[in-house]
């Protein structure tokens, strides 16, 4: 079962990571030693990339010392055949153990049992087949179908701004020129504004870390449903604003805002998704099904499937905000696009979105 206590620190830990991985694209690193001894701060954040990347693939593979799943396997049915004579009468009624016939006559409780287990094996197969995981997700029911269309809204609206962000700072919000001479006042101005937006960026991170950190203590008071809402609503507002009135202090602050949707989205819809499966556990126990073609929903499935809707917003934001861009001449219609999407999706988490009580 997914678990808050799992899903918060994942969302606080990525906020810290991001944070220093924009901290290195904010830092003016041409008039430092290292920018000058690399070459330049491409040179300096890649040979960073690679250190870290280095490093915590050292430290996972050394971290944790792992065993064969066979032998794990075996030693777990000798641990447990002892303290479970079912168990252990399943296994050997399984193989043909001289147990299944004693005496001259079937024993009538093992050969029920082991033919229970081997119907138990055979629907095990049967629901982690490709055809029942494809018949999973197109047969999803209405109410997940909706959550993967809220977070599909939700990370179209985040990508659309977090992609032009660093750009609308140095065009619109200092008038800088990406095109002009290297050498040029306006060029210079559009290197300023980009490191600026890269420190808004660290202070979403920064604040999408702390956001996830007291979640918790706001989801007994807010509930799902009220920080799903909050979530989108602050980004809607937020991201508005600043289109509307670009200020380099104002919108600084209001970076805050996307830390919020951020950790909004790595956190609320994987517990919707617990929420959902923790109710059908329930309905299962008080109603069992006899059904034998009745294969419960694997909550892998389900998380997969919204994790999707990330990769599908990918593609949605590359393949339209060029051309919107181009279209209205102006960065500032990523903002206002973004901010479009987000209070859309406000609404739709608000009206159609199902929240266990």
């Amino acid at each position: 079962m997914l678990s808050p206590l799992l899903l918060d620190p994942t969302s606080l830990l990525g906020g810290l990571g991001g944070a220093l991985g924009y901290v290195l694209g904010a830092i003016d690193w041409a008039h430092l030693e290292l920018g000058r001894v690399l070459g330049t701060e491409f040179q300096v954040m890649f040979f960073f990339s690679v250190l870290v990347l280095t490093l915590c693939v050292s430290i996972h593979l050394c971290s944790i010392p792992e065993a064969p799943l066979q032998g794990t396997a075996k030693d777990l049915s000798r641990q447990l055949a002892p303290n479970n004579p079912l168990l252990s009468s399943v296994k050997m009624c399984q193989h043909g153990s001289i147990e299944k016939v004693k005496n001259g006559y079937v024993n009538p409780e093992l050969a029920t049992q082991g033919e229970k287990n081997k119907n138990l094996a055979e629907q095990t197969q049967k629901a982690t087949s490709v055809k029942s995981l494809l018949k999973g997700l197109v047969s999803m029911p209405p109410h997940y179908r909706c959550l993967c269309i809220s977070h599909l809204l939700g990370w179209t609206a985040f990508l659309s701004n977090m992609l032009f962000f660093t750009d609308f700072m140095g065009q619109i919000v200092y008038g800088g020129n990406p095109y002009g001479a290297h050498n040029s006042t306006e060029f210079l101005i559009y290197q300023r504004g980009v490191e600026v937006g890269c420190w808004g960026l660290c202070i979403n991170s920064v604040f999408s870390s702390f956001y996830s950190y007291f979640q918790k203590v706001l989801v007994s008071f807010m509930g799902l449903k009220g920080l799903y809402f909050t979530g989108y609503l602050l980004f809607g507002l937020g991201t508005g604003f600043i289109g509307l009135f670009p200020n380099v202090y104002s919108t600084l602050v209001l970076c805050t805002m996307f830390g919020v949707m951020s950790s909004t989205l790595y956190t609320v819809p994987f517990n919707l998704i617990a929420e959902y499966h923790r109710e059908e556990e329930q309905q299962r126990w008080q109603a069992p099904s006899e059904d034998p073609d009745s294969i419960r929903r694997g909550k892998g499935v389900d998380c997969a499937a919204l994790t999707c809707m990330v990769q599908l917003a990918q593609i949605l934001v590359g393949g339209s905000l060029g051309f919107l861009v181009n279209t209205a001449g102006s960065v500032v219609v990523v903002v206002i696009t973004a901010s479009a999407v987000a209070l859309i999706g406000c609404c739709f988490v608000a009206l159609f979105v199902r929240y266990v009580d």
